[in-house]
């Protein structure tokens, strides 16, 4: 079925993360950080937070990280934010 609906999104000439699948990361001023569609939180420290998606883990270090908003599909972290990495699953 997901095969289907990436047909139907490029057929209507859609935005790839409108896909439910699709994760989304932002990057605001190096102080937050918006992922969405997210599967699960794996680590949360206050210095690294470790989030599994469909593109894969994605890893975050810094300082006094906050998971401010949590929803089912969406994760803003606050706070310092020296790197990111991602470890793709493919």
């Amino acid at each position: 079925m997901n095969k289907k609906i990436n047909k139907f999104t490029q057929m209507m000439d859609m935005p790839r993360e409108l896909d439910k699948k699709q994760t989304k990361i932002t990057i605001i001023a190096f102080d937050e950080l918006l992922i969405e569609n997210y599967k699960g939180i794996m680590e949360y420290e206050e210095f690294y937070i470790k989030i599994n998606t469909e593109i894969g883990v994605i890893n975050i270090n810094g300082f006094n990280l906050n998971l401010e908003q949590l929803t089912n599909d969406d994760i803003l972290v606050k706070g310092i934010i020296n790197s990111l990495d991602i470890e793709r699953s493919n």
